[in-house]
Formats: C-alpha cells, structure tokens, sequence
C-alpha cells in the first residue's frame, strides 16, 4: 500500500512538473528571460518558505542550526542544479516540449538514479540503497530493468524527433515559396539538452546532502506525533528551500545578463502588453513547477529516497510532457510514421513506470 500511495504521490509530481510551461505559452510581448525569471521567484524564492511554513514547524530554526558544511553542499549542488533547469527551458524551447522533456529528463534520471546509487556503495549510509543491491536483489533488478525500458523509450522518443527535424526541413516554405521560421533546432536543442541533462540531476544530489535538515524536520515531527509510524510526509520541504536557493541564484544572475544584452528590462513595465495577465501566467508556472517537488517529497516519504523514486518522478515528467506535446499538436504536420514512433516511445516509458512500481512493491 505504501508503495502504491508512493507511485500516486510522484505522479502528482510528474504531472506537475511535466505542466508547468504550458502557462507560459500564454506570456504576451515578453523576451524568454523575462517570464523565466518571473517564474522563477516563484519557483524558488516565495513559494518554497511557504510551502515550509504550512508544514514544517521551526523550519527556519533547523535551517539555522544546520551545518554550514552542509548548507554550503547543498547549496553548491543547487546551484549546478539551476544551470540545469536554466538550459531545461532553453531545451524545450528549441525542441519542443515532447522531445526536449524526454532526452532532458532522459539523462537526468539515468545520471540522478545511478550515481547516488555507485557513491552509497564507496561511502556507505543506513537506510540507503547501493548499486550493489540492485544488482544482488530480485527488486533491485527489476528497477533496474524499468531503467533500462525507460532509456529505450527515450531513444525512441529521440528518433521520432530526428525524423521530424527532417520532415521540417521537408517544408520550411509555404506554398508561395517564402520561408517559415520555426524555433525548432534539432542540434542545437540535443546539446544544450544534455548539459541540462546532465546538470539537472545535481538536484537529487543536493536532496542527499541536505538529509540532515530533512532528518531533523522527520525527527520533530515523530516527537510532537510519538503515535504515528514511517516518516514524516513533508520533511524534504525544508531542504528544498536551500537547493533552491542555489538554483535562483544561477537562473538570476543569467536572465539578467540577457535582459542587458538585449535591452529587455522594458518587459515587466511595457505598457503594450496585457501585463497583470502576463505576471498571473508566471507566477501559475513557477508555483506549479515546486509541486513537482512538494509531491516528490511526499512520494519519497513512502518509497524511501533513492533510485526507484527519482526514476518513477522523472519517467512520469516525461510521459506527461510527451502527452501535452500530442495535445499541442507539437506534432502536427508529421508523417503518419512519425507520429506512431513517438506514440511507441511514451508506450514504452508507460511500461517503465509499471516495472519500476512493481519493483517496489516486492521490496
């Protein structure tokens, strides 16, 4: 039963977060920095204390007294992080919310799910799953193996994006011969695709190195509950607070540097564009991209923190991504190929998500 209220917590999660650009699809008359970093103060300065406020007593007070060791890591880890949610949303810009989601997230959860995994093994740590019982275990390999049905689905996923950058560059002119310009760019959208990738996956890193805070929010909480068993649901949201941290200082320092470039500080006072609508769908996009994490947390809270978790949290992402670019018709105008190979790609990540679940349950 844990297991399972576990999988519908990252669910949550991974609609959450698989979500959370399509409001900025209704920002008029702004530069992509401009809404991104709008977004962002609510993604990782005002809504996270607040989040931690609503659930975790004292929160402040174990930040306080929490090592600057560990303060400092966690940051650190935060802001790697950031550089990759910042290249995330220039990723999906370039490749769709579909595709650049998948090989994003893709990397992400592979690297994300496996290192802790092979560090655990060298340093040792209760309570945490090693690589060595993934592979020594009948659950652990069956984890395993949804890792492997995942990636699988990934490059699938990824063919279907290269067979549409060809047919793309099939018809990039209308029927009057002139130029369609589309923000599409295959190239350019794979590699910064896997620096975010790659990048992206420090955020589970820095969970790990703020455990202290989320041990001490656990700790408080089964004093002032001496009734209640397992942990407590919302104890990372503490720790979250100081990842984010890293991660709005990255995103900050960067949109402001593109403002200057390109003279778009105008955007938060133009008075040509519906400005009130324009902050609403930011700030909707920014809270809804911390619910990812909020629901992480409470998916974690019943599954443990480790492998299967990240792995079930960014399979979701990336199944619900692949669903909104259907619905968005991100896909419109493609061979009938095409579209049944990225059909079989979200097919195969669905499978994924069920071995991994049933690898939990037999744990």
């Amino acid at each position: 039963m844990q297991a399972i209220l576990g999988v519908f917590f990252h669910f949550i999660g991974g609609f959450a977060s698989g979500s959370f650009y399509i409001p900025y699809k209704k920002v008029k008359g702004w530069a992509w920095e401009s809404y991104w970093i709008v977004g962002g103060i609510f993604s990782w300065l005002i809504v996270p204390p607040l989040a931690a406020y609503l659930t975790i007593p004292d929160f402040a007070g174990i930040i306080s007294t929490t090592g600057g060791q560990i303060l400092a890591l966690t940051y650190f880890f935060g802001v790697l992080w950031g550089i990759g949610g910042l290249t995330y949303g220039l990723g999906v810009r370039y490749l769709g919310v579909s595709l650049g989601s998948s090989i994003i997230l893709g990397l992400c959860m592979v690297l994300g799910s496996i290192l802790p995994s092979i560090y655990f093994d060298v340093f040792p740590q209760e309570g945490k799953d090693t690589f060595t019982m993934f592979l020594t275990t009948e659950w652990g390999r069956m984890v395993l193996l949804g890792l492997l049905v995942c990636v699988i689905g990934i490059v699938i996923c990824g063919k279907a994006g290269m067979m549409k950058e060809k047919e793309l560059k099939a018809s990039t002119t209308d029927p009057h011969g002139m130029e369609v310009k589309t923000e599409y760019k295959f190239g350019l959208g794979l590699f910064v695709g896997i620096v975010s990738g790659v990048l992206s996956a420090c955020f589970n890193f820095g969970i790990e190195a703020g455990k202290p805070m989320a041990d001490a929010a656990n700790a408080l909480w089964k004093a002032a509950n001496p009734s209640e068993t397992g942990n407590f649901l919302f104890q990372n949201n503490v720790t979250y607070i100081v990842v984010l941290w890293g991660g709005l200082t990255t995103n900050f320092i960067w949109c402001m540097i593109l403002n200057a470039r390109n003279k778009t500080f105008g955007d938060y006072t133009k008075p040509t564009v519906p400005l009130l609508k324009n902050y609403i769908f930011s700030a909707l996009a920014g809270t809804t991209w911390f619910l990812q994490f909020f629901f992480y947390g409470m998916g974690e809270s019943k599954m443990g923190n480790g492998a299967s978790s990240w792995i079930l949290h960014m399979a979701f992402i990336i199944l619900i991504a692949n669903m909104w670019g259907i619905i968005l018709k991100e896909w419109k105008g493609v061979s009938r190929k095409t579209f049944i190979t990225v059909v079989v790609g979200i097919i195969t990540i669905i499978a994924s998500v069920l071995i991994v679940g049933y690898g939990n349950s037999i744990k």
